[in-house]
Parts: C-alpha cells; sequence; structure tokens
C-alpha cells in the first residue's frame, strides 16, 4: 500500500530521483520520462473525464480502468527488469491489453468507416481524447526507445498495451462525438 506522508523530501533536489529499486537516475533520464509521459497521459484523460463524468457513465467507467492501468504501466516502467524489491514487480498482464481491444471493438461497432482523417475537436471531451492520445503515443515512443538501449529492459505487454492505447482513445474520441456524427474531417488541400 502506498503512503505519503510529506510530499517533499528534498531528495530529488540534485536533480534525481528514484526508480522502484531504490536506485538514483537523472530526471532527464529516458526511463523517467518515459513513465513521467504515461503519468501526462494520464492527466489528459482526467481532463477528458471533466466532459464524461456526467453525460457518459460508461465511457468515463471506462476511462477511469484506463487511469488506473497506467498507474500500474507507470510502476512497470518504474521498475527495471531485475530490479524488484521484496517480490514480484507490478508489470502490466495481457489481460488489460485484451480488455482495452474489447473496448475498442465494442466502440467501433456503432461507428461509421472513415473517409478521410479526424482533425481533434467536434466536442471538449473528444478534443481532451485526442490529446491523451497524443500523448500515448510519445510515451510509447519514448517506451520503445528505451527499449532499444543497451541494459534496458520494456516488457512486450507494456509495449502492446500503450499502442493499443492510442487505438482506443482514437475511437473514443470519436464515440465521444455523437458516434462520429460531430467528427471534424481533414479536407486535403483546403486552404490553399
Amino acid at each position: 500500500m502506498v503512503k505519503l506522508n510529506k510530499i517533499y523530501t528534498r531528495t530529488g533536489d540534485d536533480g534525481t530521483t528514484g526508480l522502484a529499486s531504490g536506485e538514483r537516475r537523472l530526471k532527464c533520464d529516458l526511463r523517467v520520462a518515459a513513465y513521467g509521459t504515461v503519468d501526462e497521459a494520464s492527466a489528459c484523460i482526467g481532463m477528458a473525464r471533466v466532459h464524461t463524468a456526467g453525460s457518459d457513465p460508461t465511457m468515463d467507467a471506462m476511462l477511469l480502468r484506463i487511469q488506473n492501468d497506467l498507474f500500474d504501466l507507470g510502476a512497470d516502467l518504474a521498475t527495471p527488469a531485475g530490479s524488484e524489491k521484496r517480490g514480484e514487480a507490478l508489470r502490466i498482464a495481457a489481460s488489460q491489453v485484451e480488455r482495452l481491444e474489447r473496448e475498442i471493438d465494442a466502440l467501433n461497432a456503432h461507428l461509421a468507416p472513415l473517409r478521410s482523417f479526424v482533425l481533434p475537436g467536434g466536442s471538449p471531451a473528444s478534443a481532451a481524447l485526442h490529446l491523451a492520445r497524443t500523448v500515448t503515443r510519445r510515451a510509447e515512443r519514448l517506451m520503445v526507445e528505451l527499449r532499444q538501449m543497451p541494459d534496458e529492459a520494456v516488457g512486450d505487454e507494456a509495449i502492446r498495451y500503450i499502442n493499443r492505447l492510442s487505438d482506443f482513445l482514437f475511437v473514443a474520441a470519436r464515440a465521444v462525438n455523437d458516434n462520429g456524427a460531430r467528427d471534424v474531417l481533414w479536407v486535403p488541400g483546403q486552404n490553399r
């Protein structure tokens, strides 16, 4: 269980932060950037939830589950393989990816096929979900880059989850736009 008695510790005043293993890393370290960007994606989803909480309880429940998953993903990334303390580290599970896939399929079943790319917007909830999608893609890029580094590991399920999450957020953004009726479509060359 997490217990936070004091918010400031001064241990990061030297520009480092602690991983779950106790190891100190620079705050600009790629692993720290990856889980920090995952946290940023969760904050964007929180902004979307401001717009779904009262109007779409099903979507809001999905987004809340995802925010919890993103904390799991952050814990996964903050615990490099082989550095676990006291037992097994929290890792993203295949069941979390599979749940996202089922939710994508359920939402997508109500959407008309696209004839063009979608511009972020339409409704406040949709715009916030598109922002969350782009931050999620950035987190994915950082996680993939981290995985390529010697002596760094990122689990397969973590990569699958973050990739699937951006797909979910795209479909969810269309769903909250009256199932795509309020989507703003790209018109190539419109302003030439």
